[in-house]
């Protein structure tokens, strides 16, 4: 087992035998503590086992999503949004609802934060101690 496989698997064992895959749940609980490089690991192993099956554009697009962020953090505006705008070409193929994921908030999320950098015309990086993102998935019904 490589390191990155190790640490990957003590991230996400909190997470074994809930109604989602943990590498799923791992993600969430990455980017919503900001560890949005570790998230992106999280997720890249589930994205890998499903990248040509029906999930793997999702999963890419989420991936991308924090892949965003990873670059608001050290401060590389314009590439940011070019992951949120591919994070959103890839997410907006799917239902408003997914994998228990409200894509439709998602999306907006995705427009704000692609905003606020083009309103500045990327020379104000808007995440900030006040400005930290999350993502929350729905109850299952």
């Amino acid at each position: 087992m490589s390191h990155k496989s190790a640490r990957i698997a003590a991230m996400i064992e909190s997470f074994r035998g809930q109604n989602l895959d943990a590498h799923y749940l791992g993600f969430f609980d990455c980017f919503n503590r900001q560890l949005f490089y570790e998230g992106h690991d999280v997720l890249e192993d589930l994205w890998l086992a499903d990248r040509h099956g029906a999930n793997g554009n999702f999963y890419k697009g989420l991936i991308q999503l924090a892949g965003a962020f990873v670059h608001l953090q050290k401060n590389r505006l314009r590439p940011a949004a070019a992951l949120f705008k591919l994070a959103r070409t890839n997410l907006e193929k799917f239902p408003e609802i997914h994998e228990q994921l409200d894509l439709r908030n998602v999306l907006c999320f995705i427009a704000d934060w692609l905003g606020q950098l083009e309103r500045s015309d990327f020379t104000v990086n808007p995440l900030s101690a006040a400005n930290v993102p999350r993502l929350a998935l729905l109850e299952k019904t």
